[in-house]
């Protein structure tokens, strides 16, 4: 297994993100050695949906406003059908997004995730997969979409439901692993 020791993930997320999108990607995370953030526009805690059931709360540990690309050494975007629709229009969220994609860290989206990388332009003649609900809108907005449990394209690493989680999370150790360590 690769060793995220003194590897920092930023996690984005608005209330209505897909619960298990978050907690499986960020305990694989934490059991490779990464410290993760859970960053996001809500005050104090962030409440999770389990399919269509609103579930757990969890804490906020930075809030977006506060949030700073050169902290982390990668992005974690999850899906859920509400958290990216209301995250993709928060230009505060997407400025994060392309910071990440600026400076050249891994960024990785699962589900309905990759809708913020619609918005923050970043699909263009890159190779994505996600849920099929918004296949069509990723090939309209450039993307060469894949039905594929993972697709890496550069720093972009992208899945499609919960039951890819395994591939996925192995997929973004990986590409974490292979970041070179931020200078804070």
């Amino acid at each position: 297994m690769e060793n995220l020791k003194n590897k920092r993930i930023a996690i984005l997320v608005a209330d209505g993100f897909e619960e298990i999108e978050l907690t499986s990607p960020k305990e694989a995370l934490e059991n490779a050695g990464a410290k993760t953030d859970i960053i996001s526009p809500a005050e104090g805690t962030v409440r999770a949906k389990n399919g269509d059931e609103w579930s757990n709360d969890y804490p906020v540990d930075v809030a977006l406003q506060e949030a700073e690309e050169n902290r982390y050494d990668g992005l974690l975007l999850p899906g859920g059908v509400i958290n990216p629709d209301k995250l993709r229009t928060n230009k505060t969220a997407i400025a994060l997004i392309n910071a990440f994609w600026e400076r050249d860290k891994p960024i990785a989206a699962i589900c309905h995730g990759p809708q913020l990388l619609i918005n923050a332009d970043l699909v263009r003649d890159k190779k994505i997969t996600s849920v099929e609900a918004i296949q069509m809108d990723l090939i309209n907005a450039g993307a060469l979409w894949q039905d594929s449990e993972v697709v890496i394209d550069d720093k972009l690493i992208t899945s499609r439901t919960p039951d890819d989680l395994p591939a996925f999370n192995k997929a973004i150790i990986k590409a974490f692993a292979t970041e070179k360590k931020n200078k804070a």
